[in-house]
């Protein structure tokens, strides 16, 4: 059964008149007589009693109408989805991120997708630091990342979404917690409790190079995943931890103070990363949307 002859049959179901069937279908009568004759024939029924005078529905073709009708119905969903498919409207994109402060920049920006485009599926992997966020990109794993990186190989792109500045968090009784700044230096003894090797986090190689730098190698005791964590464990006094202005700004915990480091003045831009030749509608709507929830800082 082609969609031709369904639609040819409703229309003389709903008419029972082939004249004005016709018409409605903009076709001549006669082509619409075969194509009726036609579906009879392939379905082994009579669909219609005709006679000079009228046209009647047979019980085959009353039993017919209705499933008709979702048929055509089921092909005008089709291609509304479709078309919404093809504009944006609706899709698949996932994101990969890692840290408290992303998880502020993606709520942001879902809530946006979320409300205006309810066709669209944002799945999330809170678990994804920068290096395994690109792998996890280049495998097709991943749509979007949220990095912190300071190259990015061929092929990806990339745009500005918040800057942050490098502090360390200190318990509030340490002797340097006063300062305005501190210089890693000065730290060169302290324990430190950062976020783990692998996967594989910038902020931990950013300590364990500026410490190079200055002349020695951090002490690391403890490492967690999870930034509420270690200022958890700074507060108890495990360590010290080098972090982002973002946690800063967003973790309360009245045993620690944060203090911006005097050896990293430029601020580390985090931003949103994809693959260059992925030509999905639904993630180049997801990323117009992220223009309007996370714009560029000046």
């Amino acid at each position: 059964m082609e969609i031709q002859q369904v639609k040819a049959f409703l229309a003389v179901a709903e008419e029972l008149h082939f004249g004005r069937a016709a018409q409605r279908l903009h076709m001549a009568q006669p082509p619409l007589s075969r194509t009726i004759r036609r579906l009879e024939k392939e379905l082994g029924a009579e669909l219609f009693e005709r006679n000079t005078r009228s046209v009647r529905l047979t019980e085959s073709g009353r039993a017919l109408v209705e499933p008709a009708r979702n048929i055509l119905d089921a092909c005008r969903l089709a291609e509304m989805a479709v078309t919404a498919a093809g504009s944006g409207q609706t899709g698949r994109v996932r994101i990969g991120f890692a840290g408290s402060s992303s998880h502020y920049l993606v709520g942001r920006w879902a809530k946006l997708v979320r409300r205006t485009h309810p066709g669209i599926e944002f799945v999330l992997d809170s678990s994804a630091y920068a290096s395994e966020a690109l792998n996890k990109l280049a495998a097709g794993k991943l749509d979007i990342g949220i990095v912190r990186l300071l190259f990015f190989p061929p092929g990806i792109a990339s745009r500005v979404v918040a800057r942050e500045n490098l502090v360390v968090a200190l318990p509030k009784e340490h002797p340097l917690a006063d300062r305005e700044q501190v210089r890693l230096e000065d730290l060169a003894h302290e324990a430190w409790v950062m976020l783990p090797a692998e996967p594989g986090s910038m902020l931990r190689e950013l300590l364990l190079r500026i410490a190079h730098d200055v002349g020695f190698t951090p002490r690391i005791v403890q490492s967690d995943p999870d930034s509420l964590s270690l200022i958890a464990l700074v507060s108890a006094g495990v360590g010290c931890s080098m972090t982002v202005s973002s946690v800063a700004a967003n973790v309360i915990n009245p045993e620690v103070v944060f203090v911006p480091l005097a050896d990293h003045p430029e601020p580390l831009d985090v931003r949103l990363v994809w693959r260059e030749d992925d030509d999905s509608a639904a993630l180049r709507e997801v990323l117009r949307l992220s223009e309007e929830a996370l714009p560029t800082p000046d």
